[in-house]
């Protein structure tokens, strides 16, 4: 059973099976759980997506939609609820597209992630194993991704790396 106030960060790559554990892992504590989503719909895809991830999810989840103000959502949370947030690389394209300090943000993130006030799970894609991207704004997002990785995997009690649906225990 996952540790309270603690932060335990789940990454991989895409269908990994990130978001299923760490639904696990939240769903091991007593509701009510908080989902805080940072996914916006921009098209039907990603309204399939969104609706299929709330279909997996059993009763009992609360969801706290934060595309943006991440830092802010997770500030207001009361104490000791079990937190899931999905994801951080959905978050930090919001900020990358809205032309925002990334940077300034992610610190900001990291800041907030480093005091749990509860036992907190938090997804992020791994994109830096792959090939170098061919221009400059993938390029980017693949070297911001990175850096808030690491800035939050820095701060996490717990890291996860999750491979073919396994979870293995990086920290």
């Amino acid at each position: 059973m996952p540790d309270r106030s603690k932060l335990t960060f789940i990454i991989g790559g895409a269908r990994s099976g990130k978001s299923a554990h760490a639904e696990i892992l939240a769903t091991t504590l007593p509701s009510p759980w908080i989902y805080i989503a940072t996914a916006e719909a921009y098209d039907d895809e990603m309204r399939e997506r969104i609706a299929l991830h709330r279909l997996r999810r059993v009763d009992g989840w609360t969801t706290i939609d934060a595309p943006l103000n991440l830092a802010g959502a997770l500030e207001a949370l009361p104490d000791n609820q079990p937190v899931l947030v999905d994801c951080l690389t959905l978050w930090l394209t919001n900020h990358m597209l809205a032309d925002h300090d990334v940077a300034a943000e992610c610190r900001r993130l990291a800041d907030v992630l480093s005091r749990p006030r509860g036992p907190w799970f938090v997804v992020s894609n791994e994109v830096g194993q792959g090939i170098v991207p061919d221009n400059a704004l993938a390029r980017r997002f693949r070297d911001d991704a990175g850096r808030l990785n690491q800035q939050v995997a820095a701060v996490a009690d717990t890291v996860l790396l999750m491979v073919a649906g396994l979870p293995l225990k990086v920290k």
